[in-house]
């Protein structure tokens, strides 16, 4: 990544993004998860499970503020760095973020203010309520941020008006309803599931190991180890229907998580371990498996996986396509009242391929004069690193298989009733627990990571190139504001652990509950046989 204003603006929403992201998987499981044992507080009466409520619902509140806080400067990032972006895609971004911004700011936070402030005010079914809908509004405000992001990944519902040189929409339903955007959304969903039971796990192994709060560690445990295995499937399957979607929609997104360089015959092998060159554009080794990536992408023995060398063959043609598209428009936006009909109608035949027309303006201020070596050279800059994204997939891959091993083994125990002796007959085991905590985090920013770095250089999968939408600034000014950005967050990072810190040490609250029999009150007077 370049040090221009393109290649700061990209780092700066990349460290935005990834840091407001490590907030978000816990706030959307922690507020499962205090649904379910508030439920179950409701259904027996037992005060030990409202306990076990208030305590990890202030931990998830205090990971909530940071979130919102966080989450407020990305969407300020549309406006003061990707300007050109921001007005292209206006018309379609326009209504998902409000309507986040409603639940967020409304729906959400006026139950999660109930949920803290009601316990006195309400009745138990009422509250309960409450925390349902906090629950409910947490995760759904998260599916309008992710409609938004999958229609980056995947275009569909608008279409491109060159009197405006707008995006704008034809059909919400289309937008709404992105197979790509409703993938990821519930593959999201489940990893912050799977980062909440974890976290739970974790802290509840540590309450053990140190013989503290053992009623609470043992059933938050019992709770976290079947939500989270169950989560943690589910990531499985729903990722798996993100492969399909990568397949069908962002083919070079898809061989290059695979360091796939050529076309394999069907059903494709999957490289389990290899060494991708990307100036030799091959890799150096590789151990495969033969057939899985086949299947798994295409759900089928006999459908090719195309390799990075005949897509680029493909955006080659793509980009004499979009040069002529690119002409057309120039005469559209020099006369648009009085154009020639014949001069629209070629830029509609040749529109969807306008995109690629802008990949070749680093390299020539004429698309359609552009040589052999110019478009060559601009197919293969639409080429990500092989490297990151081959090893990112396969890190965020390996914790997932990890914590269905983990979750799986504490259900298990907890199905067979053998948590009472974990701290004694099997510390090893708590200690992995406490040691996976931040694994979930790493396999989330993993797969934001090949999401995200993955469609590059679009900022709109063939439509629109991230070097063509960033605000026209000066370097010093993203810097400056680059730098901001990492002292307040590296500050707020440090006072969210030294919070969190603070109270898991604290515990929940030991007040007597009906669950610990009271000792019988000693009498204020002997008996009077006694006297």
């Amino acid at each position: 990544m370049e040090l221009d204003v393109v290649g700061l603006s990209r780092l700066q929403f990349a460290m935005t993004a990834l840091y407001h992201f490590l907030f978000v998987p816990l706030t959307l499981g922690l507020s499962i998860l205090l649904a379910i044992m508030e439920t179950v507080y409701v259904m027996t009466g037992r005060e030990i499970w409202k306990r076990m409520v208030k305590f990890w619902g202030t931990l998830f509140g205090i990971n909530f503020v940071l979130g919102v806080a966080t989450g407020l400067t990305m969407e300020f990032q549309f406006g003061m760095n990707w300007a050109y972006f921001s007005q292209y895609v206006g018309d379609v971004f326009g209504a998902p973020l409000a309507i986040e911004g409603l639940m967020a700011f409304f729906l959400e936070a006026t139950f999660v203010g109930l949920f803290f402030f009601g316990w006195d005010k309400l009745s138990k079914r009422q509250h309960l309520g409450a925390t349902w809908a906090m629950a409910l509004g947490t995760n759904f405000s998260a599916l309008w941020i992710l409609i938004a992001n999958g229609w980056m990944q995947h275009p569909v519902g608008a279409m491109f008006n060159p009197d405006t040189m707008r995006m704008e929409v034809t059909s919400f339903y289309e937008v709404l309803f992105n197979p790509v955007a409703q993938a990821k959304f519930v593959h999201t969903v489940s990893a912050g599931y799977v980062t909440a039971a974890m976290f739970v796990l974790g802290v509840s192994a540590w309450y053990m190991l140190k013989d503290r709060h053992m009623e609470v560690a043992k059933r938050s445990m019992a709770v976290a180890a079947a939500f989270g295995f169950a989560s943690a499937l589910s990531v499985v399957v729903l990722g798996d229907e993100s492969g399909y979607e990568a397949n069908l929609n962002q083919k070079m997104k898809l061989a290059t998580i695979e360091a796939m360089w050529h076309t394999e015959p069907a059903p494709a092998a999957f490289n389990v371990v290899a060494w991708p060159d990307m100036e030799k554009r091959e890799n150096l080794f590789a151990i495969e498996v033969p057939y899985v990536m086949g299947l798994i992408a295409t759900r089928s023995l006999d459908e090719e996986i195309p390799g990075i060398h005949e897509l680029v063959e493909q955006s080659k043609d793509k980009i004499r396509q979009g040069a002529i598209a690119w002409d057309a428009l120039q005469k559209i936006r020099d006369n648009p009242k009085d154009v020639d009909p014949a001069v629209r109608e070629t830029f509609i035949q040749n529109q969807h391929t306008l995109g690629y027309a802008y990949l070749l303006l680093p390299f020539t201020d004429e698309p359609l004069k552009a040589t052999n070596e110019q478009i060559d050279a601009a197919a293969w800059s639409a080429v990500p690193e092989v490297w990151p994204m081959f090893y990112a997939f396969r890190i965020m891959v390996a914790c997932g298989l990890f914590f269905i091993l983990l979750t799986a083994v504490f259900f298990y125990l907890s199905s067979a009733g053998k948590l009472d002796t974990l701290h004694r007959d099997r510390r090893w085991l708590l200690h992995v627990a406490v040691w996976s905590i931040p694994l979930p985090w790493i396999a989330c920013e993993m797969g934001w990571f090949v999401a995200e770095y993955g469609r590059q250089p679009w900022i709109i999968e063939g439509m629109l190139p991230t070097s063509a939408a960033a605000s026209n600034l000066a370097v010093w000014e993203v810097l400056l504001t680059l730098a901001g950005f990492v002292i307040l967050y590296s500050t707020l990072l440090v006072i969210e652990v030294s919070l969190l810190l603070k109270y898991i040490r604290k515990g929940p609250d030991e007040e007597r509950t009906p669950d610990a029999a009271p000792a019988a009150p000693m009498p204020r007077t002997l008996p009077v046989a006694a006297e």
